[in-house]
């Protein structure tokens, strides 16, 4: 009897794989090559896009029914101020399609030499990915560049690909092209894929999608315990974390990074949780944010809840509803890290109330 989702695994690294290789490009000659203006985003403007058209334009062959949630729409590159925009993306897009044919790739999912796109194909590509969500049917969601500043910077980054069926993640795989094969050495070889479908475990690949070795979360041990974090402290309150270590009694420092790179390093044994807490009042967590990296959590031996200690819903559409925060970590440690942030949010809440000194 063949494994589940066998076909779509094998797509997924596939379709990942090609973006990453895009990804990186875009790296090498829009930021390496060119000099950028402080705060300028038009090299994650160009990848986000370029990625989502080649994922989306494999999907579509491949999974012609599925519908898709993605992050970009392709309206402003339509106009004719878009133009200069648009013809990059295409380029790069058709690039990673056009890219010789390696094991695991079929060509009937529209890649390999001579699978050149239409501006129009690709553009409509981009606009496949306005799927509303819901509880549901079969649907996929693309974050085609997570941690946009780690992105700029030559750090992490993450290329996020997940299928969703009946609002239960069933296929998860995680690019991360900058993110050491082992983090305790960080010269060596670069650039990991980490997969899992529910019910089969998780692994992590190469990028070249070969030496799969799979993934268990480290026990939990207090004493080397550490917190993975948002290097960006408007993404993750850093103060919520330091506090819910002291009641917990950690003295190891957080390891920071950015983007789902973060909940593949967990899964591998690289710290032993992940939190992110509201910051602020009315955001909301989009999907593609956390769906692959909740299955790689649990798929590895761990557990993901929000801060009451439920399960984050992937059925509420575009976003997982009101933002109670991520927590993830090793079975054996939810009970008292749930606990703990508790007790900080209470804490937090209660602080809130009282009047500010003048």
């Amino acid at each position: 009897m063949s494994l589940a989702y066998t076909t779509e695994k094998q797509f997924a690294i596939s379709a990942v794989r090609r973006a990453c290789l895009l990804t990186s490009s875009v790296f090498n000659k829009l930021v390496k090559n060119e000099t950028l203006v402080k705060g300028d985003k038009s090299p994650v403007t160009v990848g986000d896009f370029s990625a989502q058209a080649v994922i989306s334009s494999m999907l579509h062959r491949a999974f012609p029914d599925d519908p898709i949630v993605g992050e970009e729409e392709a309206a402003d590159l339509r106009a004719e101020s878009g133009a200069s925009l648009r013809d990059r993306i295409v380029e790069l897009a058709n690039e990673a399609l056009t890219a010789e044919l390696v094991i695991g790739d079929i060509a009937e999912w529209g890649i390999g030499p001579g699978s050149e796109q239409s501006v129009d194909n690709l553009l409509d590509a981009i606009d496949r990915g306005n799927h509303e969500g819901g509880r549901s049917g079969r649907m996929w969601t693309i974050d085609p560049i997570d941690g946009t500043k780690g992105f700029l910077r030559g750090e992490q980054y993450a290329v996020c690909l997940a299928l969703i069926v009946d609002a239960q993640v069933q296929v998860g795989v995680l690019g991360c092209p900058n993110l050491p094969l082992n983090l305790s050495k960080p010269d060596e070889d670069k650039g990991c894929l980490f997969v899992a479908v529910k019910g089969q475990g998780a692994q992590q690949l190469k990028l070249t999608g070969t030496d799969p070795a799979p993934l268990t979360m480290s026990p939990y041990t207090p004493s080397s315990f550490s917190f993975l974090e948002s290097v960006e402290a408007a993404h993750s309150s850093h103060s919520t974390s330091s506090r819910i270590s002291a009641i917990l009694g950690l003295t190891q420092p957080p390891i920071r990074m950015d983007s789902q790179a973060k909940y593949g390093c967990l899964a591998r044994g690289d710290g032993g949780a992940y939190m992110r807490m509201p910051t602020g009042v009315g955001y909301k967590e989009k999907i593609w944010d956390h769906a692959t990296g909740s299955l790689l959590v649990t798929e590895s031996g761990g557990v993901i809840t929000d801060s009451r200690g439920l399960p984050l819903d992937f059925g509420l559409g575009r976003t997982l509803g009101e933002n109670y925060g991520v927590i993830a970590t090793v079975k054996d440690a939810h009970a008292k890290l749930l606990s703990a942030v508790q007790k900080v949010v209470k804490q937090e809440q209660e602080e809130a109330k009282k009047p500010k000194a003048s």
